[in-house]
């Protein structure tokens, strides 16, 4: 994935998060809390766990090697096994028959995917609520300011630009609703999805596959499942359905924006930031937020049909289309976070010409004949606008705040484990 192309799209944060580096990182910590995790129960030995444990550190490994290597294995979990093998084997021969013991390649690469999956939804999330911060001040300070409603792209009656602000707000708040609760059980553990795998974990006759499991979902923060989601993707797609629909809101909002934004309308405009300048036509301006937003609601509808097309999966293994998937899901989550941040940015800076709005408004009322336009631009419309604008932010305000409270006591869980 060229950085060219998709710098511009999204953010360095995501980047990072995808980086190859930071990615085997992630495989290095399944690795090391399957380890640990076996060692508790007596499945291994502590002193082959923890030099396992010992080795699972990135600087010990040639990075762009294994990824080069994974290329012609089909999987990159096969050649960084087989490197963290030898490396442990330079420290502790013995230990080094314990490495991924029980395990599959699926088990090591979805259990690090949601572990970067979890950091790159912190991010989009952030951002997220950032540009509703910023989309509940609006309404606040324009609630009574009217502007034209346009359907069919021409104007056709009045409202409050406060409304419009919190009809923005109103569907990334449903976002981040439904966001928070599909991560959960999204976001788990994979382990023991091959049959025979799990099998293995057997200590003295007993199965102590399912105490491996929940250790390694505590220590890690991630969910315990019932049941291997190898072949089984509803939660982990659903997940990635919500993510597009985020994105086709922020991509509905930039829609407006830009709209409004055009010259000959003037009703609103982007802040110019350092770096962003306007064009050197100096009545012009670049919609460069605008832009990410549009670009990544023209990417993502393609990217969710891919991870639905990849849900019927060959019985308990695979063939393509888990490989298809993987392709897909970091692609997404780079436009998800690309639109949110954008947004985020340009909307506390968002330009808003009120004189510009009653001018159209005024414009499109002198047009029509009076019956029309006593019955379709009274005044009474916008302030009933206004009135249903304050109460939605109202609403709004309430349900983020029942989010963070959500959000504070899962952080706090998680702190406890």
């Amino acid at each position: 994935m060229s950085p060219i192309f998709e710098g511009p799209l999204t953010t360095s944060e995501m980047l990072e998060v995808f980086s190859e580096r930071n990615f085997l990182e992630a495989m290095l910590r399944f690795e090391a809390s399957l380890a640990r995790a076996q060692a508790s129960v007596g499945l291994i030995p502590e002193a082959a766990a923890q030099s396992i444990i010992g080795t699972c550190k990135a600087e010990l490994f040639d990075v762009a090697k294994i990824v080069r290597e994974g290329g012609r294995a089909g999987s990159i979990a096969i050649p960084l096994v087989k490197s963290l093998k030898e490396t442990v084997a330079l420290f502790n021969q013995d230990a080094a028959a314990y490495v991924h013991f029980g395990a599959s390649s699926q088990d090591l690469i979805d259990t690090a995917l949601a572990l970067v999956t979890r950091t790159a939804l912190d991010l989009i999330e952030s951002d997220v609520r950032k540009a509703v911060d910023a989309l509940l001040v609006l309404a606040r300070q324009h609630v009574d300011d009217p502007v034209l409603v346009r359907t069919l792209m021409q104007p056709v009656s009045a409202t409050s630009f406060g409304l419009q602000c919190a009809g923005w707000a109103a569907p990334l708040v449903r976002s981040l609703q439904r966001l928070q609760l599909a991560r959960p059980h999204a976001l788990g553990v994979q382990l023991g999805g091959t049959v025979g795998t799990l099998g293995r974990m057997q200590n003295k006759g007993k199965d102590v596959g399912p105490d491996v499991l929940a250790l390694m979902a505590a220590e890690l923060s991630l969910w315990a499942p019932d049941f291997a989601w190898q072949t089984q993707r509803s939660e982990w797609v659903a997940l990635g359905c919500e993510l597009g629909l985020l994105v086709g809101s922020l991509g509905k909002m930039a829609r407006d924006l830009a709209l409004m934004s055009q010259f000959e309308v003037g009703e609103l405009a982007e802040a110019v930031e350092p770096g962003r300048a306007g064009s050197p036509v100096m009545h012009r301006r670049k919609l460069v937020a605008c832009t990410v937003a549009l670009a990544a609601a023209q990417r993502a509808p393609q990217r969710v049909a891919a991870l639905l097309a990849a849900v019927p999966q060959e019985q308990e293994r695979l063939l393509g289309n888990w490989q298809a998937e993987l392709a897909e899901w970091p692609g997404l989550l780079m436009s998800a976070h690309g639109a949110a941040r954008a947004m985020a940015l340009a909307l506390p800076g968002l330009q808003v010409n009120v004189q510009r709005m009653r001018a159209n408004l005024e414009a499109v009322r002198e047009t029509l004949p009076p019956e029309d336009a006593a019955q379709w631009f009274c005044s009474r419309l916008a302030e009933n606008a206004a009135e249903l604008a304050r109460a939605q932010t109202r609403m709004l305000v309430d349900v983020l705040a029942t989010l963070a409270e959500a959000r504070g006591e899962a952080n706090a869980a998680k702190a406890a484990l």
